[in-house]
């Protein structure tokens, strides 16, 4: 019997993974989450990063220039 395993895209990432994802530190993601340019939410005690604040943060990049 062959197991299938599901893979499940992500729609939060924890504060590490955020900053992997954009290849930043920790500390420039708290900077960014403390202006208001990366959205955030709270889940308990854990500070969690949508996908797409990731994808809106990369977008207003590019509208800077």
């Amino acid at each position: 019997m062959v197991r299938q395993t599901r893979l499940i895209a992500p729609i939060l990432y924890e504060v590490d993974e955020a900053a992997e994802a954009l290849r930043l530190s920790r500390s420039r993601i708290y900077e960014l989450i403390r202006s208001g340019q990366l959205e955030s939410v709270k889940a308990g005690r854990r500070r969690l990063v949508p996908v797409a604040a990731l994808q809106a943060y990369v977008a207003s990049l590019g509208a800077a220039v």
